[in-house]
């Protein structure tokens, strides 16, 4: 697909969409420049079938163990808005970004490993970390029931991982500052509203929500904006920390999606009843633009959907290495002459 089918695709795509929200202003392709490609392994590679075994891995995973598909979506995440789409995230090293403390219970690198491992030996050198990332957080989310959206590839893999980098955010921001942080990725304010829908699954520490359960603003009272049998709910399963060395007990996201590990709006439809487990995700309500948005998904699975597949693209689009810029990584663990920078 060239850069101009890529826009007639998103721009489809975002009017679909805008018919639903049309108020907010938002991108409706992916965010410029554009290096990557449409099926770029199949029409530029070696390696045609290279999505396909990617899905193919994918699926025996998830089989295995449905939280898979959360444990990527963060995984993705914390790659991404760092230092951009790079699989940085996924190198080991002593100083490494996943020795960050914002990055404590990731997830998701035995499948990564495994992929990579078949890809080497499929085709070795030609599948990058950063698409191989991308491509198999796609295939999970479609397994949990989400959009089987494009994904463009013909990323290169970065040679350097820092903790140091890592900036990614408290779970207790407000929406203002969520927004900022998502504006200085490229993104807006519905890419904000639709990709905090991943936590539609996935499970949470209760270190990350005591704050708004026992001493919300430093006031000493839960968060008025807590539903309060949510509340009392949430509180018996994540007691306050009174002594050193207590457990910190881990908590669905979505209650309603719970160890089902499904993608549908029922995230959308507990923010608007106040009963969101993080911070960040009940300030959804707080703005013109949010509410809308929450209203429109919660009001409808496809418009979710629509909104997703963009959006899920445009993260996949920050700060990409392509052309003779990184790597393509051996071992998506280490660089290949064996030293993290």
């Amino acid at each position: 697909m060239s850069r101009g089918q890529q826009c007639v695709f998103f721009l489809l795509l975002a009017t679909a969409l805008c018919l639903c929200i049309a108020n907010v202003d938002a991108g409706i392709t992916l965010q410029p420049p554009v290096k990557l490609k449409w099926h770029y392994y199949r029409q530029h590679t070696t390696c045609t079938y290279a999505e396909e075994f990617v899905r193919h891995q994918v699926e025996l995973f998830w089989k295995a163990d449905r939280s898979i598909t959360a444990k990527l979506l963060r995984l993705l995440y914390s790659d991404c808005f760092v230092t951009g789409c790079d699989a940085s995230i996924l190198l080991d090293g002593p100083d490494s970004e996943k020795t960050a403390p914002q990055n404590s219970g990731l997830g998701g690198f035995a499948a990564i490993d495994k992929i990579k491992e078949v890809l080497e030996i499929r085709c070795p050198g030609v599948v990058s970390c950063a698409d191989i990332l991308n491509l198999a957080t796609r295939d999970a989310v479609h397994l949990a029931g989400g959009p089987a959206y494009p994904v463009f590839t013909g990323r290169r893999d970065g040679v350097s991982s820092k903790a140091a980098t890592v900036d990614l955010p408290s779970p207790s921001i407000s929406g203002g500052e969520a927004l900022a942080y998502f504006k200085s990725r490229g993104l807006d304010v519905l890419d904000l509203g639709t990709l905090l829908g991943a936590h539609s699954m996935g499970r949470t520490h209760c270190r990350y929500i005591l704050d708004r359960l026992y001493n919300f603003n430093n006031t000493g009272r839960p968060d008025p904006s807590m539903n309060k049998a949510f509340a009392d709910q949430m509180r018996k399963q994540c007691p306050q920390r009174t002594k050193k060395g207590q457990s910190d007990p881990l908590v669905f996201l979505n209650p309603e999606s719970s160890s089902k590990y499904t993608f549908t709006e029922s995230f959308y439809k507990r923010v608007l009843s106040y009963q969101s487990v993080l911070g960040v995700d009940q300030q959804l309500l707080f703005s013109n633009d949010t509410l809308q948005i929450t209203q429109e998904f919660a009001g409808g699975f496809e418009y979710l959907r629509r909104s997703l597949a963009l959006s899920m693209s445009r993260m996949g689009n920050i700060n990409v290495l392509t052309g003779n810029a990184g790597e393509i990584r051996r071992n998506c663990r280490y660089i290949n002459d064996g030293k993290t920078q």
